[in-house]
Order: C-alpha cells, then structure tokens, then sequence
C-alpha cells in the first residue's frame, strides 16, 4: 500500500474524513490507514514498554461518530492479529480510555480512543495514551513513521478481546470522589440531594455524567438534554466554545429553574458551566472557575494558559486568588507540557486549561478531562449549597471586557507558514516604532505578537498569531474602554502592506 499517514496528523491526534457524505471530501482515514496506524502504535509501545505482544493490553472505545464501529473493527482485527489482549469498551470518553491504564480491572499498556472532538460527522480520528499519558508530536510522528514503513509486529498466538463497560468503572471512581469531598451530613450517600443540575451532552459520550453519576447520587436531572449518542449531532455542535450550544445549555438552566448546567464536548475531555441565572461560565470563565477551585489548596501555584486569555482574567488570578498566571501558547498539550516543565523545574503548577475546556489537573494525572472539572464543580455546588450560595460567588471579582471579537485571517500561497513569520517580524517593528503613540508590545510572550493599546480612543490588546496547522492567522481583540472596531482599523492598516493575508473586518468575527 502506498499510504499517506502524514496528513493524518493534527499535533498530538489523528484526524481525517472516515466517511462520505461532504461533497469533494474524499476519504483518508479507512481501513487499511486504521491497520497501519494500529501497527504503528504497537510497535511504538513494544519501543516504550520492551513488551512482547502476548503480554500487552490495550483497550479501545469511541465516541458517538457515526464511522466509529467500523473503524473499532479494524482496530480490534490488528491488536488481535499481532497477539495482544484487547478490551473493548464501547462508548467511551476519551479521559475515561487514559484511566484503564490506571484502574487495577484493566491495567492496559496503552489505550485507543477513536474521535475527533467536535469536528463534522464525516471525521474521525484516534487519540493514543501509555501508561504516562496522552502520546506528544514527537509519538504521533514516530507512529506515523511506523505505520508507512508496514512493519508487521510480530505474533505467536492470536490475542483475546473482551467487551468492558469502562464508562461504568469511572463513574463510579467519580461518584465516589463526590460522596467522599461533599460529606454531607444529612444523606452521604446521595450527596446531591436538592440540587437540580441540567447536563448536555450534545449527543456525544458525556450523557453518562447524568444518568450514571448525578442521578444515582440524588440530583435532580430534569431537563437535561441531547444525552442520546447520535453522530449526526443534529441538535447542535458539541463544543463549550460554541456560541448555539452555550446558548442552549444557558436557556436550559432557566426553563427548568436549575441550580447549574454543564455542557461537554464529544469525547468529554472538555467541559463548561452555566449558573442558575443562565450565565455562561466558560473560556475565561471557566479557567477562572477551575484555579479557584484549588486555590485555597494550592496558594501561589502558577496557572498555565493558552495565548488568548484575557488581562482581567491575569488580574483575577493573581490579585484575587494570589496565584501566578503564565499565559503560553494555544494547544492543550502544549499547556500541560509546559505546567509539567514547571514543576519538573521546583516550579509548584498544579493546573494547566486552555480558554476551549481542556482543564489538566496535577492531582489528576495532567488529564485533560472534562467529567473531572465537572465534578469539581459539582462538589464545590453541593458544599456551598450547604451555606446558602451557589458555584458563581466563586468568579464574581472576575470582571469581563466590554468587547471581544476573534478574526481568522486567510494567508494564500503554499508557503503560509514562512509568510506567516514574516508578518509577525514585521508586526513587531511596526509596534515598537508606535510605543510613544499609545501601542506596546507584550513581553514575554511565547506565541504570535500580542499588543496593548492605550490610546484615548481605546483601550485593551491584540494578538495575532499563526494558526496551529492551517493557513490561517487568528486575530483575536479585547476592549475595556472603546470598540475592538478601532483596534482592527489600526492592525488593518499595518497587514495592508502584505497583500497575501486577508484584512479584518468586524463582519468576519
């Protein structure tokens, strides 16, 4: 076979079109890229653990996508073929599949979660972990590499599979985290008595949080919503930064009089909240929830975010909480690598979340995980339940920007990447010729170029910067005083001088 497995790779993930449906999207991740990869990840994790196959387990499961099925059926033949004892887990989250190398009932050398997030019905992909974690660039890279060679490993006997319900083991790991930290006095077994939580799933993997940790534990679910699998998604797009399913789960909150709603994403590694007045607790929001949330815990340990974080979320964090904000680079594994680098170096990091969901707790295993946040959440809810307030006393001195506008620039030509550091090159001379005229660079700065304006017309930031993969630059403005329309005025004179990048415009936000 002469594959392409390169194309595949998106950072840390898989990702392609599994199936028709989309005019001019053609497949790439069938079958035979499925048996490659699986090589590929074999072979990788015999380099990791010096195992033979006959002495490896790993575990497969999926989400709600429509091509998952047949793809699970690829994954599962070649595991099998190459000796290794598989389980099979269905419906799944992508959290949950990093946990059976955790729980004694799996014990499994690596794990498969096959999604891919929020992305149209027609994608799929593979999310890989070890014992250590969710695999970097470099691992993806290697298997990939792996797989193109076609190396076939090697077999004795052909393995085992066994179907598991691994969503039921981590519910109840959570379930009994929750009776545990609230201890309520009056029913301990159903900690969540009198509270009425509204959870949506968006017709992915999360309706379990529902149905197999709240409800059993005395919360009232009425009004929860899109808790049926169904990778069509037909009601909205499963993603907490999705202004239609934001808005949904927030109108489900005050239609049912609830005390809290929470949304997931597909494969439940990401997460975000509303408060009983429908407010929406996520992209700032939510990063300030989740450090406040271990503040008292952990006082002066340093929050790691992505780029596109706001100055008052920095002011909330540090004057309010008394911790330390790093504001680093977009990607949730470049978060949690670097909070982890933090620490490796005597530097206490006990939380690393991008402003999308992806929330990593250092007591957590650096795990991405949606349902975890939530439970937090859920805790802290109940506990202060118990005095009489309710989970958004947490955030009230976060204060917001009176205007924030994200633009996505188009760069032409097959070189964008190169042209891409070009203008930021000449972003950064343009700023510091302006710094007596109210324009500032933001230093350090670990991504793209970020910029204050203090100017009488406005005040507030910008950052441009490169997108991870494609040929887009995200420019994204926050105002306190004045409109993001001047900011965008001001960068669109600066980008006028590069005629391959488009010119913002507030209409494209």
């Amino acid at each position: 076979m002469d594959l392409d497995l390169k194309r595949l790779q998106n950072g840390s993930d898989i990702r392609g079109v599994s199936m028709e449906g989309v005019p001019g999207e053609e497949i790439t991740l069938g079958s035979n890229e499925a048996k490659a990869l699986t090589r590929g990840f074999i072979l990788w994790l015999q380099e990791k653990t010096g195992k033979h196959t006959a002495d490896m387990r790993v575990s497969v499961g999926h989400d709600s996508r429509l091509s998952a099925d047949a793809l699970k059926e690829t994954l599962i033949y070649t595991l099998m073929e190459a000796g290794i004892t598989v389980f099979d887990c269905g419906l799944a989250s992508t959290p949950a599949m990093f946990m059976s190398t955790m729980f004694k009932e799996y014990q499994c050398d690596g794990a498969i979660m096959i999604t891919a997030s929020h992305l149209p019905f027609n994608r799929n992909g593979f999310k890989y972990f070890s014992k250590d974690g969710g695999l970097d660039k470099k691992d993806i890279k290697r298997i990939i590499d792996l797989g193109e060679a076609e190396l076939i490993p090697e077999a004795v006997t052909l393995g085992s599979v066994t179907e598991s319900d691994l969503i039921q083991v981590y519910s109840d790991y959570l379930k009994e985290k929750i009776v545990r930290e609230v201890a309520h006095p009056d029913h301990p077994a159903k900690p969540l008595e009198g509270l009425k939580i509204v959870v949506d799933a968006g017709n992915g993997a999360g309706g379990f949080f529902a149905t197999r940790i709240l409800e059993p534990l005395g919360a009232d679910i009425t009004g929860s919503q899109f808790l049926n699998p169904d990778g069509n998604f037909p009601n909205h797009q499963p993603n907490p930064e999705n202004k239609e399913a934001m808005a949904s789960i927030s109108k489900a909150v005050l239609d049912n009089n609830a005390d809290l709603g929470l949304i997931f994403d597909t494969d439940v590694d990401r997460s975000a909240a509303v408060d009983k007045d429908g407010k929406e607790i996520a992209r700032n929001g939510i990063v300030a929830l989740a450090a406040a949330l271990i503040a008292v815990e952990h006082p002066g340990t340093t929050v790691v975010t992505d780029s596109i974080t706001s100055d008052q979320l920095t002011t909330y964090l540090e004057d309010c909480l008394g911790l330390k904000h790093l504001r680093f680079k977009r990607g949730y594994r470049n978060v949690i690598n670097k909070s982890i680098e933090l620490n490796e170096a005597g530097i206490d990091s006990q939380l690393a979340i991008e402003t999308s969901g992806h929330a990593a707790y250092k007591e957590n295993f650096w795990l991405d995980d949606g349902a975890y946040l939530a439970t937090k959440i859920v805790i802290k809810e109940a506990q202060l339940m118990q005095k009489g307030v309710d989970i958004s006393v947490m955030i009230s001195s976060l204060e917001e920007p009176k205007e924030a506008i994200e633009v996505r620039l188009p760069i032409e030509g097959s070189d964008f990447s190169v042209y891409g550091d070009q203008i930021l090159e000449g972003l950064k001379v343009w700023v510091k010729a302006k710094e007596d005229k109210g324009l500032s660079l933001v230093e350090p700065n670990y991504e793209g170029v970020r910029i204050n304006f203090d100017l009488p017309e406005v005040k507030g930031w910008c950052l441009l910067r490169k997108s991870l993969h494609d040929p887009i630059m995200p420019l994204n403005a926050e105002v306190t005083e004045g409109s993001c329309e001047t900011i965008l005025e001001i960068m669109a004179a600066f980008l006028d001088g590069y005629s391959r990048v488009g010119v913002p415009n507030k209409s494209k936000k």
